[in-house]
């Protein structure tokens, strides 16, 4: 565990890698002793593969029995930092990856991140695409905007409607889609369709997304995150679709200026601008209808290369809902009444009716009826029904 804790000092490091490097050491120390008790096999040469590992021998290998309390936040702290320095350093391989081994990456760890559900969302946007945001009804806006609820029932959207980038934070947004539909499909429908989609039309959609901010957003600025979103449901091959909090991982992995929920030019100029360069992007469309699905998805499949934990698939949405034990349908329990109260109100049930004879002869039987729960008018009705009255 030394050889491998020390291991990076004799790697060729970068600016941002060596600054993860310090932090974590930071609570490597804190937890040393503990660390020390676990074996290691795997001994990696590249700081990506070291970050893997020493992050699944704190998930695997490390005695949490024996830590003491103060001792979890460390070992915490020290995942999260790893697992973002996971999510920078594959995110940074893609700015020279060729197709092949983007589309293979996207293919091995399709169980682990969710690929078949993803699909099925981005086939479900495409069919929604042929329809105006005005025109949906509720849950299939919200499902093309990221923003999951119980409306989303998994017989129907077998997905999460979140993958990707969840906008159910953007209070403000959701309103004004609400409110405002049309002027959201005005902007929308300044992105084209098909084809690269340039800066002149980008920017119309940005000063029409932000003008509906403008006009009926009581002060609140239009964010950059759920903009990405609506960007890449429509163009799922030109847009990344962001998250305030994959915000860094881009920035440090495409070397870029800082990201921000208002840098709309930064998004474009930079973080698209990268993208587009990267070999895979710019490879011709592959055969073989697999990888040509996930090529006409590129773009926005980019979220595959972010760190994803053994139990990050069942935290889906939708398969939350799917399993949620069903309540057992509640059966209304009779009211018992006491003998006293059942018998008065047979007897003024009787007195009503005239007191006919087969009414005072059945008389305890209607009164055990009542008794049960049952209704004495339909245990009246149905000794009407026997006797012919």
């Amino acid at each position: 565990m030394r050889q491998l804790l020390s291991s990076p000092v004799k790697m060729p490091l970068s600016g941002i890698e060596n600054q993860i490097y310090q932090n974590a050491l930071k609570y490597i120390s804190e937890i040393s002793l503990n660390l020390m008790a676990v074996k290691v096999e795997n001994r990696p040469q590249d700081f990506l593969g070291w970050c893997i590992e020493l992050n699944n021998l704190c998930e695997h290998g490390v005695n949490r029995d024996l830590l003491d309390e103060h001792q979890f936040k460390p070992l915490k702290k020290l995942q999260d930092i790893l697992q973002q320095a996971i999510s920078i350093g594959q995110l940074k391989m893609t700015r020279v990856t060729p197709w092949p081994v983007f589309a293979g990456f996207i293919e091995q760890n399709g169980a682990l991140q969710s690929l078949p559900e993803r699909l099925r969302l981005l086939a479900y946007i495409q069919q929604l695409n042929s329809q105006n945001l005005a025109d949906m009804n509720e849950a299939d806006r919200l499902a093309y905007a990221g923003k999951h609820t119980s409306v989303h029932g998994p017989e129907q959207y077998d997905f999460d409607v979140e993958w990707f980038a969840s906008s159910k934070a953007a209070k403000t947004f959701h309103r004004l889609l609400a409110e405002q539909p049309q002027r959201f499909d005005e902007a929308l429908a300044l992105i084209p369709m098909e084809g690269d989609v340039d800066a002149r039309a980008y920017n119309q959609f940005v000063k029409s997304y932000q003008d509906i901010f403008n006009e009926f957003g009581e002060g609140d600025k239009a964010p950059l995150a759920p903009a990405t979103r609506l960007l890449a449901m429509r163009r799922p091959d030109q847009f990344i679709a962001l998250s305030n909090s994959k915000m860094d991982c881009y920035t440090q992995a495409f070397a870029i200026s800082r990201l921000n929920n208002q840098g709309f030019d930064t998004y474009w100029h930079e973080l698209i601008a990268t993208m587009r360069v990267c070999p895979w992007y710019q490879n011709a469309m592959p055969e073989g209808e697999q990888e040509q699905l996930l090529y006409q998805h590129r773009a926005v499949l980019l979220d595959l290369f972010l760190f994803a934990n053994n139990e990050q698939a069942e935290q889906s949405n939708y398969l939350k809902m799917k399993n949620k034990p069903k309540k057992a349908a509640s059966i209304p329990r009779a009211m018992k009444r006491s003998k006293e109260s059942a018998a008065q109100i047979v007897d003024k049930a009787i007195e009503a009716e005239g007191k006919p004879e087969y009414l005072v002869n059945n008389r305890s039987s209607i009164i055990s009826s009542v008794e049960q729960g049952k209704s004495v008018t339909q245990v009246i009705s149905l000794m009407k029904t026997i006797f012919g009255d």
